[in-house]
């Protein structure tokens, strides 16, 4: 889990940083002295609890934003199955407008029925051959 060996201001300052980007403004963020964090913010990120604490933050925030494999596909399977609807905008008359939910269309299902289908290399003519292939040379040239 998270290093509990860092004081509330290190702490501050990993997160500030994860946010910014810049090692002086983020020691400034996390209430650091200006003559601290011109001259010696480098430190707080050469610090072993610091650097542990900042890539396992970096890790749990990149596991939420990114998609996995298996989610993706899920996703698109749904789609392909007309499990999913989309957000579209109808007019009402006088100008106004409503949100309402429909159906995905069938061409997105397709598409996404396509993707699946290149994922799992069903639509390909081509096969793909792996391993060595010995190469022999052989020197039949009459002299």
């Amino acid at each position: 889990m998270i290093e509990k060996r860092l004081n509330p201001k290190q702490q501050a300052f990993a997160d500030c940083y994860i946010e910014l980007g810049n090692i002086e403004q983020a020691a400034l963020k996390a209430g650091y002295s200006k003559a601290y964090a011109r001259g010696n913010a480098h430190k707080l990120v050469a610090n072993v609890s610091v650097k542990k604490y900042i890539e396992i933050r970096m890790e749990e925030l990149q596991s939420k934003r990114v998609a996995s494999q298996q989610e993706v596909l899920e996703y698109l399977t749904s789609v392909m199955r007309g499990e999913q609807q989309e957000e579209t905008l109808r007019g009402i008359g006088e100008g106004a407008q409503t949100i309402s939910d429909i159906d995905v269309s069938a061409k997105d299902r397709i598409k996404a029925a396509e993707m699946l289908g290149k994922r799992y290399a069903m639509w390909t003519d081509k096969q793909q051959i792996e391993g060595a292939i010995p190469i022999v040379i052989e020197d039949d040239v009459s002299e």
